[in-house]
């Protein structure tokens, strides 16, 4: 398993393991549950929480070779791409949803990929939709001028990036009944579930609508492990709307939570993970004496 000792990638100084926090919240201790974080957003300055544990293996992988990804204009992924290529001399192209993107000014995300020394390529978004077939793929990539580049996907989930978080669920063995985690590609989960022990089962959050992430999670499973490990669940009640959505609710919520535990919340994963809990909280969802533990992938940008 890749780790922060792997060839290349230890000068990136990751701090491994993640440090766990509890937090006294009476919206759960009311109900007899215990929380805690799993402070990710703390491995890395710039890969910061899951992306440094999907990233990790691909880079390995990758061994020198310019790596190609994916993502929309607001992409985590991308620009935690980028930084890890300014960081370990790696060339990296990124190839953006949204051919009229092309035109405009960049925004902060796409800004700070380029200032980081990747290579941004403008797709359609219906070529974009198609990136999975090996044909388009291909297609994609020679328009990028990308053909010998090694492809992270969308969101950086593959059976590499699936096996690098299965760490995250080691490194919670144990210490709760339930761990929660937001989820866009399903990678982080099927890896999280893999690794931890039994008596414990994992908890998907999906951050965008539309109730396919089930599958996708049980074939990112497959193709790592070769079929379903542990034992997981999603809850699909907490997306707000759709990826990057955030209703005033949610903001207020984020403020609020921010305010009561001194902790920054990023609003497009964390902050719908967070509201899930408290929500399922009170709902009687975790029995009393449960610990949950709530796994922290970001930090708010910029």
């Amino acid at each position: 398993m890749t780790g922060p000792d792997t060839p290349g990638l230890a000068a990136l100084r990751p701090r491994l393991p993640s440090p766990v926090q509890e937090v006294v919240d009476e919206r759960f201790e009311r109900r007899g549950v215990r929380l805690l974080l799993k402070r990710d957003d703390l491995i890395h300055p710039e890969l910061i929480g899951n992306k440094w544990r999907k990233l990790a293996p691909n880079l390995a992988a990758a061994a020198g070779r310019p790596v190609v990804t994916f993502g929309g204009a607001w992409s985590n992924h991308l620009r935690a791409t980028a930084a890890a290529g300014r960081l370990l001399g790696i060339p990296t192209v990124g190839v953006v949803r949204g051919d009229e993107l092309a035109g405009r000014p960049l925004n902060l995300s796409l800004s700070r990929c380029a200032a980081d020394g990747m290579r941004l390529h403008f797709v359609d978004r219906a070529t974009y939709r198609r990136k999975a077939s090996p044909r388009d793929l291909a297609g994609i990539l020679r328009a990028a001028d990308a053909e010998d580049a090694y492809v992270v996907p969308e969101g950086g989930s593959n059976a590499e990036a699936v096996r690098g978080c299965r760490a995250l669920g080691a490194e919670l063995r144990g210490r709760a009944e339930v761990v929660a985690v937001a989820c866009g590609t399903g990678g982080t989960l099927a890896g999280l579930a893999a690794g931890l022990g039994t008596g414990t089962r994992a908890l998907g959050v999906p951050v965008l609508k539309g109730g396919f992430l089930s599958a996708e999670t049980e074939a990112l499973q497959r193709a790592a492990f070769g079929g379903r490990r542990g034992t997981w669940s999603l809850d699909e009640r907490f997306h707000g709307g759709g990826y990057a959505r955030v209703p005033t609710e949610l903001d207020a919520f984020a403020a609020d939570f921010e305010q009561r535990h001194g902790l920054a919340v990023e609003r497009l994963y964390v902050a719908k993970l967070l509201f899930g809990l408290v929500t399922l909280a009170g709902e009687g969802a975790f029995p009393r004496g449960t610990t949950v533990a709530a796994v922290v992938t970001g930090r708010p940008f910029p």
